[in-house]
């Protein structure tokens, strides 16, 4: 038997999967590594920190009972976006990465919207957002101009971890979308925004597909690692393209809802020109010469946690849960937005907050906790929304993350939705993607498509309710009215917040 690793650079911790070429998992690690908050807004960690986590944890699957790890042909990576990892001209560190979750670029980013006006979206694709990769490289040559003047060249987390494996420099498409460097539909790195902005051409990695090629290990981290030097390593992809890939969104009409702490809707898509001026991300996917579009919904299972926390402390999900499936759509008239920590799709805005509207002395707990599983799907559904109006077919979602892990939770979504929603039998997410790469890499399978075929298993099926459809699209449109109205008083009431 022979054997391929997937390996998931996370913000909390990195995770390895072993696969099997049946598509089966044969052993898997984590291990963790710290975060720094050092000043409000900022999210810093040590690239080191990931190095040592991630070979560790290859060491660990690589050594698991039964496996000669001989067998193992290749690696690939599904890494967290838009970190910032700066290298000097000998390849070390010059500071710690500035992390996806940072939040100190806000001028950066209306710098960006002021120099480059419309060339923002109809090169980059996407918005200018406190998130990505250039706000933070403008940031640190502002306030580091000594450290950022001994940089020569900028990475992502995981190509600096794969970077530390191999000795090889690259950065693959679905990664370098997230830049705000890229010329998306172009797949190159945009000269006109690096004019734009004084950036040397060396200042960007050389481009690869996710599953091309990069190198094989060095020989002191096949030592660590327990692998063999000949091991082959591929790029990998961004967390979400990967994930997309370990659901087998892979042509189009199929959709992923993902709801984990936030919650993502995205989108395959094969048109590099279509246009969604800004309202969603539009990146490059892992699968050559194809795309994605995405929508996030910023505290999606953070709201049913938050109302947990605060409402059921003592009790278990399931136990808070109990009695939704009798509650009918629409919560008896209640509606919730989940604004908890402001909003990404369709308003990005920091300063929103989340409402309970139509409140009134009937509604009971069980309506308050199925208002707040509604409001989630709502969220996430202007994103369907929205797909639909650029033309795209949504007929069929595949729903992974906590919002999979609940029947009635995935029959609201497919009335939502007004689609087709299927969990998967073992959803792995973005490790999965990764390994998947790694399969197609080594010539397992002709394509990613046939791969699939094999290592994602769908479950259960849940049909769109014809009468709950009708109920649930009038209430999403008044659902869609509530930000306007509160926006307002929400802009009023900042300088109240603690």
């Amino acid at each position: 038997m022979s054997y391929v690793i997937g390996v998931d650079l996370g913000t909390s911790a990195v995770k390895t999967l072993l696969m099997d070429r049946k598509g089966n998992i044969a052993a898997e690690a984590t291990r963790s590594y710290p975060l720094f908050h050092d000043r409000p807004g900022y999210s810093e960690q040590r690239p080191e920190d990931w190095v040592t986590a991630t070979i560790e944890a290859m060491n660990e699957v690589a050594s698991a009972n039964g496996i000669d790890a001989s067998t193992i042909e290749g690696i690939s990576f599904s890494g967290q976006m838009h970190g910032l990892v700066l290298l000097n001209e000998s390849g070390e560190v010059v500071r710690n990465a500035i992390l996806w979750n940072d939040t100190r670029t806000t001028a950066e980013c209306r710098e960006i919207e002021t120099v480059l006006g419309e060339t923002l979206l109809s090169v980059t694709r996407n918005p200018a957002l406190e998130g990505f990769t250039l706000p933070k490289i403008l940031w640190v040559r502002k306030h580091e101009k000594q450290l950022f003047d001994q940089a020569s060249i900028f990475l992502l987390p995981k190509d600096y971890v794969r970077y530390r494996l191999t000795g090889e420099l690259h950065m693959d498409y679905s990664d370098a979308a997230g830049t705000l460097l890229l010329d998306v539909a172009g797949k190159t790195w945009s000269e006109e925004v690096l004019k734009a902005f004084d950036l040397p051409a060396s200042f960007c990695p050389p481009l690869v597909e996710s599953h091309g090629l990069v190198g094989t290990l060095l020989p002191e981290v096949a030592a660590a690692s327990g692998l063999s030097a000949s091991t082959k390593v591929f790029a990998g992809g961004a967390d979400n393209a990967c994930g997309a890939i370990g659901a087998g969104i892979l042509s189009e009409g199929l959709t992923l809802s993902s709801i984990g702490t936030s919650g993502v809707i995205l989108s395959y898509e094969n048109d590099k020109n279509k246009d969604f001026a800004g309202k969603v991300h539009f990146f490059n996917h892992g699968k050559e010469n194809s795309f994605y579009a995405m929508g996030v919904t910023l505290a999606a299972g953070y709201s049913l946690s938050w109302f947990k926390k605060t409402f059921a402390a003592n009790e278990s999900f399931n136990e808070m849960l109990a009695g939704i499936e009798d509650v009918q759509p629409g919560s008896n008239g209640l509606l919730f937005t989940p604004y908890l920590v402001g909003e990404r799709t369709p308003h990005p805005d920091a300063n929103i907050r989340a409402s309970f509207i139509g409140v009134d002395g009937s509604h009971e707990r069980v309506h308050f906790a199925r208002a707040v599983m509604e409001g989630i799907t709502f969220s996430l559904n202007e994103s369907v929304d929205m797909f639909r109006q650029a033309g795209k077919v949504v007929d069929k979602v595949v729903s992974i993350g906590g919002g999979a892990q609940n029947p009635v939770w995935l029959q609201m979504q497919a009335d939502i939705f007004n689609a087709t929603v299927v969990s998967l039998e073992n959803e792995q997410g973005p490790g999965l993607g990764a390994a998947m790469l790694a399969a197609y890499g080594c010539e397992w399978f002709t394509s990613l498509e046939e791969c699939a075929n094999q290592f994602v298993k769908h479950a259960d099926s849940y049909k769109p309710n014809a009468e709950a459809v009708e109920q649930y699209a009038g209430l999403f449109r008044i659902y869609q009215q509530v930000y306007a109205q509160t926006v307002s008083i929400n802009e009023q009431l900042v300088p109240f917040r603690g």
